[in-house]
């Protein structure tokens, strides 16, 4: 069985809750690390700061509506560098504006998910998520 490690990169305290839960059950995911904000993110990935220890994730879901850095401009810094353009990002977001699809694209989202309003929709939507990423994808391994 293999083991993940996710990094949910969320300042909505009711769609972590929500992420968590839904992924309670996995025998996949035997680690879920959760960032509030976009430089908080950027430290966690890079490991500065208080992350300088932290383990490298292998799946970040990632939304765009973010304080301190957007969602686009820690996607960006992320595929820009060598060291860890590799990592896939899913880009999950309230956001269905056509502007941050293209943008999340272009700086090479693996994909882009709009989340769901209705609860089990979105519980579905992380679940669906789960399968696809963990159980039919093969992700790189960290280096």
């Amino acid at each position: 069985m293999k083991n993940v490690h996710l990094l949910l990169v969320e300042d909505n305290e009711g769609d972590i809750l929500l992420t968590r839960e839904a992924l309670e059950g996995s025998k996949i995911i035997n680690k879920i690390s959760v960032v509030r904000n976009g430089k908080a993110a950027l430290d966690f990935i890079f490991k500065k700061g208080d992350f300088e220890n932290a383990d490298t994730p292998d799946l970040v879901l990632l939304d765009v509506n973010l304080p301190l850095k957007n969602g686009h401009e820690v996607l960006q810094a992320v595929k820009e560098d060598k060291s860890t353009q590799h990592l896939p990002i899913v880009m999950l977001t309230t956001s269905s504006s056509e502007n941050d699809i293209q943008l999340s694209y272009k700086h090479q989202a693996n994909c882009y998910i709009t989340k769901p309003v209705d609860v089990e929709d979105f519980l579905h939507a992380i679940l669906s998520i789960e399968d696809f990423w963990l159980n039919l994808v093969t992700l790189p391994r960290s280096e």
